[in-house]
This record gives C-alpha cells, sequence and structure tokens, in this order.
C-alpha cells in the first residue's frame, strides 16, 4: 500500500547533545519539512530544551539543516514540542516546561518566517498547571473551524482530555476528564524498567497523550497511550465536548506514545509499538492501517525491529503521502517518507 521514499537521520555525528526525544512535524507553505524535539544530557534534566531542523522541500529537496534551538527554560526542562500550521502563513510552537510532569506549564511561541525565528514564549492558559493545549501529538482542525488539542494530566491516576479552541487559540475549553473505569490511587505501585524516563512517569496508570481525527463533521475520536497492555479509544458526537469512558481497543501498547493521521479518503494511518506490557520494549515500531474509521487495524510496515528504542512517533499526510519522525535510540530522530501505491 506504501512505497518508501526517504529513510534518513536528522541529525549526523556532531550533534551539540546527549540524548534527543519526542518529536513534532510540519511541511511548511512551498513543501519544506520542519521537526522540533527536545534534547539535553538527559530527559528531564534542566538543560533539555526544544530544538529544529528544516529539510528543504519541493523541486530542491536536499539535507536537513544542523541542529537550532528554539527555546529554553530558566533552570528548568523543555519538554514534548508539538508544532502547527496557522491559517495565513504563521507557525505556531506549544511546548512543556517544568520539573514536575503533574505541574507542567504550557508555554508557545509564533514564528512569521516559517520558523526561522520566533516571538517571546507566553504561557498558553495563564496560571494552570498541569498542562494545557497539546501533551505530545498535533491539534486537529475540525470541519467547523473547532482546534481540539490532545492533552493529559499525570498525578498518579493517568487521565486525557481534549482542550477546543473556537476562536485559533485565543482561549481554550477543557473538557471533562476521560480515564479507565476502576483504577484507583491505592492500585497504583512503581514499575521497575530500563526505558530512560524521568522516575516519576514509572508512577502511574490510565490513559495519557491521546492522537485525534474527525472521521465526519463533529464525529471525533482519540487513541489514547495506557498502562493497561492496549491502546485505548474514546469517541465524541458533538465536536468534541463530550467524550466516551476510555475502552481497550485490539491493538497492543507498552505504554509509550503514538501518532494517527486519517488521510483524505479515511484511511486512518497508526504508527506505534504493538508491544502488550506496560513498561515494555519500544520495539518494534510498526505502521498499521484502517479502513473502518479504527475498528480494525492491519500491520502495514515494520519501520524498527532492532534492539534499543524507537518510539513516540508523529506523523503527518498530504495528498498521497506521509511523513513521519520518531525516536531513534535517543541518539537521533528518524525521518521517513512514504508514497501511496494506486494499488
Amino acid at each position: 500500500m506504501f512505497n518508501e521514499i526517504t529513510n534518513e537521520w536528522i541529525m549526523g555525528p556532531d550533534k551539540p547533545f546527549a540524548s534527543c526525544h519526542a518529536s513534532s512535524l510540519v511541511m511548511l507553505p512551498g513543501g519544506d519539512i520542519l521537526a522540533v524535539w527536545f534534547a539535553g544530557s538527559r530527559e528531564g534534566a534542566d538543560d533539555s530544551a526544544i530544538w529544529c531542523s528544516r529539510k528543504p522541500g519541493g523541486n530542491s529537496g536536499g539535507n536537513w539543516s544542523q541542529p537550532l534551538k528554539i527555546a529554553a527554560g530558566v533552570e528548568e526542562p523543555c519538554w514534548n514540542p508539538v508544532l502547527m500550521n496557522l491559517p495565513g502563513g504563521e507557525l505556531l510552537l506549544f511546548y512543556k516546561i517544568g520539573r514536575l510532569i503533574k505541574e507542567w506549564r504550557t508555554l508557545y511561541k509564533i514564528s512569521k518566517d516559517k520558523g526561522r525565528s520566533w516571538s517571546e514564549a507566553k504561557e498558553l492558559v495563564p496560571g494552570d498547571r498541569g498542562g494545557r493545549g497539546p501533551v505530545r501529538n498535533k491539534v486537529v482542525v475540525l470541519a467547523d473551524g473547532t482546534w481540539i488539542a490532545p492533552a493529559s494530566t499525570e498525578d498518579g491516576i493517568w487521565t486525557s482530555f481534549a482542550d477546543r479552541s473556537q476562536d485559533q487559540g485565543m482561549t481554550w475549553q477543557q473538557s471533562e476528564d476521560i480515564g479507565i473505569a476502576g483504577i484507583h490511587r491505592s492500585d497504583i505501585q512503581a514499575v521497575k524498567s530500563d526505558i530512560p524516563v524521568s522516575e516519576q512517569s514509572f508512577y502511574g496508570r490510565g490513559v495519557i497523550q491521546p492522537s485525534v481525527w474527525e472521521s465526519k463533521p463533529g464525529n471525533v475520536h482519540m487513541l489514547m497511550r495506557s498502562s493497561e497492555g492496549f491502546i485505548h479509544r474514546s469517541d465524541s458526537q458533538d465536536g468534541g465536548i463530550h467524550w466516551s469512558a476510555a475502552y481497550p481497543t485490539s491493538v497492543p501498547n507498552n505504554n509509550s506514545g503514538m501518532d494517527v493521521v486519517r488521510m483524505d479518503d479515511g484511511t486512518l494511518v497508526l504508527c506505534c509499538n504493538p508491544v502488550g506490557i506496560n513498561w515494555g520494549p519500544r520495539s518494534p515500531l510498526v505502521l498499521m492501517v484502517s479502513s473502518d474509521n479504527g475498528l480494525t487495524w492491519t500491520q502495514e510496515i515494520v519501520l524498527e525491529d532492532g534492539e534499543g528504542e524507537f518510539s513516540y512517533p508523529a506523523i503527518i499526510a498530504h495528498e498521497d503521502r506521509i511523513y513521519l519522525t520518531y525516536t531513534w535510540k535517543r541518539d537521533n530522530i528518524a525521518y521517513r517518507e512514504f508514497s501511496r501505491s494506486s494499488k
């Protein structure tokens, strides 16, 4: 169904940091691809900042630019950048900041020159603690113009929610929490794992880091990372205001991030680690497809299946192509591009 066009790393061996993770990407007007991620000495370290790189598109093609630091905290780590194209050609960057995940603040910057320079950072929702706006995956614009930012909080019991904006990001309305019934704080025990995440992440159960799509006007759906062995799902019939309780899909999940995109004909493409072990291996990394709005999935392509961490994919679609980035062993950000075959 898909033919590979590009398989490359964004950075060479002289990158200016030891560890990188959690990428996001957009296609800019003219065809350039811009990617962002956080990087520093390790996840959660105070030197973790937001970096970006650009790949020329159109007829020129070309190599990725040298990584450029575009946001940093003052003795606080940055996390989970998300890019969004704005009407009129501006570019929006969301990211989290703070040592404690449960007390994250969401900041944003705007670029008027396709990511070459950025405004000063501002709080998305002034005074918020916990993290509003997109927690990791892309914002989706619904048929009626509403923005849906897939969000979640981590404070023992993990829950997801939709952050909605009907004025192009000026104000935000938070939906009710979306969680898994029957999980109580007394049930939560710290998990042992070699995954190099912040230690606070190992103490929590539930669903986080949604990825969202709209199947028809007003009908919105999300897939969520979970601690329970399977990707979970929730559905809304009123444009993301109200949501069903989270329920398991048939796709295994290792409590690691995934992302889904809807192509023009309604085909869903999901990138994930189909490993049904809480905090299990982050390999293999695969592409899966669904032609029935996510009711059933088939494995299409194995992107990585070696030892090490291949995780936190970000995926977008344009016409008959898909573009994705993901963490490659915390050492680099991988970039892949596929075209859809006619058969």
